[in-house]
């Protein structure tokens, strides 16, 4: 089921029955009857939702940045497949109002464009997890070429998502960003010629970082306010290499792990073996180490005994970036935007000796 709007197709639609539509409906209402300041909610990912309070002109200028930097202007096509109770598809909405687009919107699904019986976009924004059901499914694979510009954010792409990426036609970027600067600042571009490890700020945003390595970035999207983030970064000209979040290193055995790094190291070693389980980098209290190194697998291996897989690993990263335990879990935990509940998770195993 879809829902077509936009700044003029909404001046004559009645408000939905569908409750999801009539949600997407209702704040469309309120920003063109000129609404100066709009809650949103936090994602929850990396600590408790809160709910936090933006001006209107923060939301305009964030939509003008996306609009300059993707060369998306009046009548652009977008498909709106993330959920728009939060800011990355909220964004989506204030966008299509304020650059003059035509949307198209559906409710969030794993693959958004199962069902559709048109798909011709210009641009469209989703997880990382979206697009790869889009590329396994024989039914809509082929449909990714009429998508236009796709933009990827919420999540990490793993690296047999990215190798498929890299083959498309289609530009695909990720992007960084957070609730607290109203979607996304920064944008690498995951293919084609322009293809990099670094992220590139978006104009006007001034950055920089604070004593431990951390970036800090302002600019009208955040109100003028300076928005000190925990992500440790490598300033390059104009943008920045991402490295880990501060608040995921651990000190094992007085030797700092960060346990983003740890989790690409072993990416390659599951992409290597063709193990396709979702999986991260944990700790648990240890009374020599301090903190010890885990590693949080969901469901069980298809076979391949444990022992191989951490021979495979220890081959491949340090002494103290080898897991000293492996736990399985039947399923993650995760947020009300579909991240990964890492805290939640192991959890469950705090009270169990053996994992």
């Amino acid at each position: 089921m879809i829902w077509t709007t936009g700044k003029t197709h909404w001046q004559t639609q009645k408000r939905p029955r569908n409750p999801y539509f009539a949600q997407a409906y209702d704040f469309m209402g309120k920003w063109l009857e000129g609404n100066r300041e709009f809650v949103l909610h936090t994602s929850g990912s990396t600590g408790m939702p809160k709910p936090i309070t933006v001006t209107r002109r923060q939301l305009e200028a964030s939509a003008a940045m996306t609009g300059k930097a993707l060369a998306l202007g009046s009548g652009t096509r977008a498909l709106v497949c993330l959920n728009v109770g939060y800011i990355a598809g909220l964004m989506m909405l204030v966008r299509g109002l304020e650059l003059g687009w035509e949307l198209t919107v559906t409710e969030p699904t794993s693959n958004p464009l199962n069902g559709l019986d048109t798909v011709d976009f210009d641009f469209v924004a989703m997880v990382p997890m979206q697009l790869q059901a889009i590329l396994e499914s024989p039914a809509t694979a082929e449909q990714v070429r009429k998508l236009g510009k796709i933009l990827l954010g919420g999540a990490p792409v793993n690296l047999a998502l990215a190798g498929r990426i890299k083959a498309l036609n289609v530009p695909v970027f990720q992007s960084y960003g957070m609730t607290e600067t109203v979607s996304h600042v920064a944008l690498k571009a995951l293919n084609g010629p322009e293809a990099s490890d670094s992220y590139v700020f978006l104009p006007g945003i001034t950055f920089g970082t604070d004593e431990r390595g951390c970036l800090f970035v302002s600019g009208a999207v955040t109100g003028g306010q300076k928005v000190q983030t925990n992500d440790l970064v490598q300033l390059v000209e104009g943008g920045f290499q991402w490295i880990g979040r501060a608040d995921n290193v651990i000190n094992s055995g007085g030797v700092k792990i960060v346990l983003d790094q740890t989790d690409q190291q072993i990416a390659r070693v599951f992409h290597d073996l063709g193990i396709p389980n979702a999986f991260f980098c944990w700790w648990e209290p240890d009374e020599k180490l301090g903190q010890k190194l885990v590693l949080v697998i969901e469901n069980a291996l298809d076979n391949m005994p444990d022992e191989k897989l951490s021979a495979e690993i220890r081959g491949r990263v340090s002494t103290y970036e080898n897991p000293k335990h492996i736990y399985f879990a039947k399923a993650f935990a995760k947020t009300a935007t579909d991240k990964v509940d890492k805290r939640a998770t192991f959890q469950q195993f705090l009270n169990i000796p053996n994992g």
